[in-house]
């Protein structure tokens, strides 16, 4: 299945998204207080109908009072209950036509129930943030919630002055009137939008490595108490940003920002051209510098090239794991394949019931997923060979960006790549349940 032609409903998610349509940009204007925790939005969204007339559509949207929908200016028929907005314009849209979807809402937002807890807009004891994967960005804004759907985003939020609003993308004005300020960021790049990330907080900027250098700009957001150890900590994420655009190749945005929110996460989340990490994962020590590798891997892997669906979520964290061994190997520390077996003998104890390239919605963020993704990857480079797995691995990133893959199309990339066939490779790692032993030990040039 080819990036673009993955048209139906998610088959872990069949209430999230449409594919009716897609959206070509979303302009989001939000109003936030924090203290109430309200939020009043309107979204203004361009829109292609696909391959047949729409007389109706649906977009998600949590439970908000939606105060008005308009289709290109006119007022459609429409309902909103169990987080669908459902649309039916006044005269069908002809296939393939453009247009325009106008929604205003307000409310106090909340996160989404899920399987693994509240997804999307979380009330901090200060602020807000966003962490939407994989169904959560209905908790602030409405949307076609499907990976596959990628746009253009320009996000305004207006909130009291003393906080620091961080959106994924470049900031074009920052205009304070009276006590309120209001910020707007612009991401051109194509964005899923689960990956549209948002920290409202008391912040401190600074600037990571050399921006006279040339590379790319990187910020981070930082609670002042904080500072002293999250110097530390970061201090060599400029050298991984290197070693990533060597490996992966070009960074794919056109910036690159980190928040640290001043409570605990259970995990850090990527967003695009922006990741959010907790208080715990600062402690001056470099104690998650795999996690920080991590989540920058995530702007090749899963932001830029971005899953069909979420079947092939190990696409996005096999390699972002992977890129965790790398660094390591890269900078000093352990091999890859140390890593490797590491991981390997951890998994031999485990049930073997995971299916990688499908492993159901109940597995799907399985810490099983992400150590065996890693080693699916480790057997591949094992069988290319460094040089052949290198180009194959940074062509892999560079064909597909901004783009939308399967597994599918990964197993037909590597296999360009080998000098004999992998299917069995493929069938052991990623279609069958039980361990595949662990790759013979590498001649590392």
């Amino acid at each position: 299945m080819s990036g673009q032609q993955a048209g139906a409903s998610d088959p872990y998610f069949p209430a999230s998204g449409d594919s009716r349509y897609r959206v070509h940009r979303y302009e989001i204007a939000l109003e936030y207080r924090p203290g109430p925790n309200r939020l009043a939005g309107t979204a203004r969204l361009s829109v292609i109908a696909g391959r047949a007339p729409l007389t109706e559509f649906h977009l998600n949207l949590a439970e908000f009072k939606v105060g008005r929908v308009l289709v290109d200016g006119r007022a459609p028929l429409y309902s909103h209950r169990g987080g669908k907005l459902r649309v039916r314009p006044v005269k069908p849209l002809p296939a393939g036509a453009a247009f325009t979807v106008e929604v205003h809402w307000a409310g106090n937002p909340k996160p989404v129930r899920s399987p693994w807890g509240g997804l999307g807009w979380e009330e901090l004891t200060d602020g807000a943030l966003v962490a939407s994967q994989p169904v959560g960005a209905p908790s602030w804004y409405p949307c076609n919630d499907r990976p596959a759907d990628k746009a253009s985003y320009q996000i305004s939020v207006n909130t009291p002055s003393a906080y620091t609003v961080v959106a994924g993308g470049r900031l074009l004005t920052r205009t304070t009137k009276a006590s309120t300020t209001t910020w707007v960021y612009e991401q051109p790049a194509p964005t899923s939008s689960y990956l549209v990330g948002l920290s409202i907080g008391m912040h401190h900027t600074v600037l990571l490595g050399d921006p006279g250098l040339g590379g790319v700009p990187q910020s981070a957001h930082v609670p002042a108490h904080l500072l002293a150890r999250f110097s530390r900590d970061f201090a060599r994420q400029p050298a991984m940003m290197q070693l990533f655009e060597e490996l992966f190749g070009q960074y794919p945005f056109g910036e690159y920002a980190v928040v640290v929110a001043d409570e605990e996460l259970d995990v850090p989340v990527e967003a695009q051209g922006l990741s959010l990490f907790g208080v715990n994962h600062v402690d001056g020590a470099r104690g998650s510098e795999r996690l920080i590798a991590h989540e920058l891997a995530h702007q090749w892997f899963g932001n830029s090239v971005t899953i069909a669906d979420w079947r092939h979520i190990w696409l996005n964290e096999g390699f972002a794991k992977y890129a965790e061994w790398l660094w390591s190997e890269r900078s000093g520390g352990r091999t890859a394949h140390a890593l490797a077996v590491s991981a390997h003998r951890m998994l031999a104890s485990q049930p073997q019931d995971l299916r990688l390239a499908d492993p159901g919605r109940k597995l799907m963020f399985d810490d099983r997923l992400y150590e065996r993704g890693g080693l699916a990857v480790h057997a591949i480079r094992r069988a290319l060979g460094d040089g052949a797995f290198f180009r194959m691995l940074r062509d892999w990133a560079t064909v597909h960006r901004h783009g939308v893959v399967s597994t599918r199309d990964f197993t037909t990339h590597v296999s360009r790549y080998a000098a004999e066939p992998l299917d069995e490779l493929f069938a052991a790692w990623l279609y069958e349940p039980s361990l595949p032993p662990l790759p013979s030990p590498p001649s590392l040039a």
